[in-house]
């Protein structure tokens, strides 16, 4: 007597209860060994990082979890029409209903198939930045520089600009600099020059940009655009600060700031002059 007979057919309750244990249970250790072996045979790929790895073994779970519902309800004597249409039915009015929710699926989805970023990559999705610390199907959570977390939609990173900021080996770090006009642009830029290839951030392939920017209302700014490694990018606009004002000082090369230069004419003076006299 086979377990999927409708109810009336399988006996006395005490059978019918042993075959929808036999089910529950051995459906859950079923779904529990392919799950295993699944994020055992995705976690060996290099490849596949940790985040994919977790929203595959998610999305699998749950479909074997649907599977397991749709045989216990045939136990019950639902057959397979019935289940089916069933399911269309509430399939219609859920993807009504969670339409949101669907989108952040979708979105998680295409993130898989993209891949426009893997877990522990430095990125910003709109006014939130920080490291991707996981990738569910609804919500791919960030670790900012404060150590919140923050979690995004997937739909929402799906229709949004996204900036991976680690995908690359070398990043360029951009410092200016403002110096007096009366210092000597040539002597500062040089002095920058020296800076970079001194530093042990900065690489020399390719080779930092420097020359003079934009004129300001104390001085003049002096541009530095220097390539680091990805994981130097903050030691080296750090470093980079550090060296310039010592050597600035060093060569006598004057930093400007905020000050206001006041004229008094000479007809005002002897006026005011005359004014205390009498």
């Amino acid at each position: 007597m086979g377990i999927f007979e409708p109810i009336a057919k399988l006996g006395p309750a005490w059978v019918f209860f042993i075959n929808l244990a036999c089910v529950i249970v051995g459906g859950l250790m079923i779904t529990g060994i392919i799950v295993a072996v699944l994020r055992k045979v995705l976690t060996k790929s290099e490849k596949i990082d940790n985040a994919i790895v977790a929203f595959i073994v998610n999305a699998v779970k749950v479909i074997c979890i649907i599977i397991l519902l749709t045989i216990v309800l045939q136990l019950f004597g639902v057959s397979m029409t019935t289940i089916v249409a069933v399911l269309g039915a509430a399939g219609a009015a859920i993807a009504l209903a969670l339409k949101d929710s669907l989108a952040n699926v979708a979105g998680g989805i295409m993130i898989i198939i993209t891949h426009p970023f893997k877990q522990g990559d430095l990125i910003s999705v709109g006014e939130n930045r920080g490291y991707v610390e996981s990738i569910d199907l609804f919500l791919t959570k960030l670790r900012t520089f404060d150590r919140r977390t923050v979690s995004i939609p997937n739909g929402l990173i799906n229709t949004s600009v996204v900036y991976n900021e680690s995908d690359r080996e070398i990043r360029r770090v951009d410092c200016r600099y403002s110096i007096a006009y009366e210092a000597d642009v040539a002597k500062a830029i040089d002095t920058l020059k020296k800076v970079c290839a001194e530093s042990e951030f900065i690489v020399s392939d390719p080779p930092p940009i420097i020359g003079a920017g934009p004129y300001g209302d104390n001085g003049i700014t002096i541009e530095c655009l220097a390539y680091c490694k990805t994981e130097d990018y903050w030691n080296a606009g750090y470093d980079l600060n550090k060296r310039v004002k010592d050597a600035f000082a060093e060569e006598g090369i004057e930093i400007p700031y905020p000050h206001m230069d006041v004229t008094v004419k000479n007809s005002l003076s002897k006026k005011f002059n005359s004014t205390c006299k009498g």
